[in-house]
């Protein structure tokens, strides 16, 4: 995509968006509702066309074609199947408008369903399957096509999460059998974080990021990307550095940086600063000499894991917590963290310290 536009009457959808997917890639679209990125699958599909830039496919200009003349597979978020037909004649619909013989059917639908293992259902309509087996027979539709490019718009938000969790596993198989290019769009971080080859993370039609699940994770660019990408959320802590580098101020807080880091922060002295820590990198202890304390308002125990949730002052703060550590409601703890998982943001972009 070369500098793509796309606007509605007076509201702009997508701002000069530019990105390229490498042939084999796994390539996710991710950010809230409204960001753009369903829009930006139905230009690559042609089903829009773009107010300004361009759709390069194998090095051609695709814009002027039709979507049938695209060679691309769209596996759309309501499954799209024909009620009427069976599996079998929902896998061979698009294969029949193309003229392919009854054998290269046979053998295109039967390979796919082998693939999927939904070929003991090639005889079920769709209302006689589950919410899943239904995801699979959309799945099998594109592969039976063998496009170059599959575009996947947040197939799995229909599924609950158990089976969510299942078919994220299924579809990272797939892609590794298929060595199948594919772009995928959704607003959940788990399947961005555990599919994706490269993650492109939208704002309001804008591409704020670009990279791998570890650097989005790790690494955010910028307080948009910092506040989706993690769950829970990164704690956030708005305040300002004095004029020599050493305490950050927070609403009530003074958070001398300078201990942690053994010197002054010169660089960032004097300037309005945010800060984020993520609640894995924020630890809870008993000591009383801990860089900072807040009192536990509620511990959130999910099974694997264990967050406490904290007022500081005036601050709310998450930390995940060890099954080791006594956490009663009310009580005071301290917090300690590590100085090189603080993240620092200025002007809502990332600074080094």
């Amino acid at each position: 995509m070369r500098r793509l536009s796309k606007q509605f009457g007076a509201n702009q959808i997508l701002n000069n968006v530019s990105f390229d997917v490498a042939e084999g890639e796994f390539c996710i679209l991710l950010g809230p509702s409204g960001c753009g990125k369903s829009t930006v699958l139905r230009l690559i599909a042609g089903l829009e066309q773009p107010t300004a830039g361009s759709i390069v496919i194998d090095g051609k200009p695709v814009d002027h074609l039709a979507p049938r003349d695209r060679d691309i597979a769209f596996v759309f978020q309501s499954y799209a199947l024909y009620p009427h037909m069976t599996v079998f004649e929902n896998l061979a619909f698009s294969l029949r408008l193309r003229g392919a013989t009854a054998a290269e059917i046979e053998s295109k639908v039967r390979d796919a369903a082998r693939l999927l293992e939904i070929d003991a259902l090639l005889g079920r309509r769709p209302q006689e399957l589950s919410g899943g087996q239904r995801q699979r027979v959309a799945l099998g539709r594109a592969i039976v096509r063998q496009p170059k490019i599959f575009l996947f718009d947040e197939p799995l938000s229909n599924l609950d999460a158990a089976l969510r969790a299942t078919m994220r596993l299924e579809l990272a198989r797939l892609h590794r059998r298929l060595g199948a290019t594919i772009v995928y769009v959704t607003h959940d971080q788990a399947e961005a974080l555990t599919l994706g080859d490269k993650i492109i993370v939208l704002h309001q039609g804008s591409i704020q990021q670009m990279g791998s699940a570890s650097e989005i994770y790790h690494k955010p660019a910028n307080i948009s990307v910092a506040r989706f990408v993690g769950s829970p959320q990164m704690n956030l802590l708005e305040g300002r550095m004095d004029d020599n580098g050493v305490i950050f101020h927070c609403g009530g807080l003074r958070l001398d940086l300078s201990a942690l880091f053994k010197r002054p922060l010169s660089r960032l002295a004097g300037h309005a600063l945010t800060l984020g820590i993520r609640a894995e990198d924020l630890q809870p202890t008993g000591d009383q000499q801990s860089w900072l304390h807040g009192e536990v308002e509620l511990v959130e125990d999910l099974g694997s894991d264990r967050f406490v949730h904290l007022k500081c002052n005036d601050l709310d703060l998450v930390a995940r917590a060890g099954r080791d550590l006594e956490l009663l409601q009310g009580e005071t703890i301290g917090l300690n963290v590590i100085p090189s998982q603080i993240h620092f943001f200025q002007d809502e972009g990332r600074v080094e310290p």
